[in-house]
């Protein structure tokens, strides 16, 4: 009898590990990044991403990586939706596709102890993929209004000045 509740126990244990585990992940996103910087320092990324298992668990934590940092996933609402944000340097954000890995519990410790052994973290397999595409920042016009403004002053008082003197010689 000893030996059948062990079993049970056991049983349970391993439904309830598996039961964790996200089976054919699909993933819908969307996202937003800041593409007026004119008078910011920073960049703001951000992707809300719905994650479905074919399995129906819910209540995943889970954990992002982009361009070498590591990023938890804020889980927003009971209906498995995410959100991942981060900020970067104006002039060091790029345009173009931002790569966001999206790990489990499990393969997020498996990627630190991988860095802590000093072994390749891009051998463990994400669990999704969100792709996030920046289409550039705005860093103003090329010449400031100001700017403009004086050298248009500047041309009309020459013309004003060349003419006055051309009508009193």
């Amino acid at each position: 009898m000893k030996s059948f509740s062990v079993l049970c126990a056991l049983l349970v244990f391993v439904y309830g590990i598996a039961a964790e585990t996200c089976l054919n992940p699909q993933v819908t996103s969307t996202s937003y990044v800041t593409e007026d910087a004119t008078i910011l320092t920073n960049v703001a990324f951000t992707t809300q991403f719905t994650l479905k298992c074919s399995n129906g668990v819910n209540d995943i934590s889970l954990y992002a990586e982009c361009e070498g940092k590591s990023l938890p996933a804020v889980r927003l609402s009971a209906d498995n939706k995410y959100q991942v944000s981060w900020t970067d340097d104006v002039k060091k954000a790029r345009s173009g596709d931002y790569i966001v890995k999206l790990y489990d519990q499990d393969s997020y410790a498996a990627i630190r102890k991988a860095i802590r052994n000093g072994e390749d973290p891009a051998t463990i397999k994400s669990l999704a993929v969100v792709v996030l595409n920046n289409p550039g920042v705005y860093q103003g016009p090329w010449i400031n209004s100001e700017l403009l403004a004086v050298f248009l002053a500047i041309g009309v008082s020459y013309v004003a000045f060349t003419t006055k003197s051309k009508l009193l010689a």
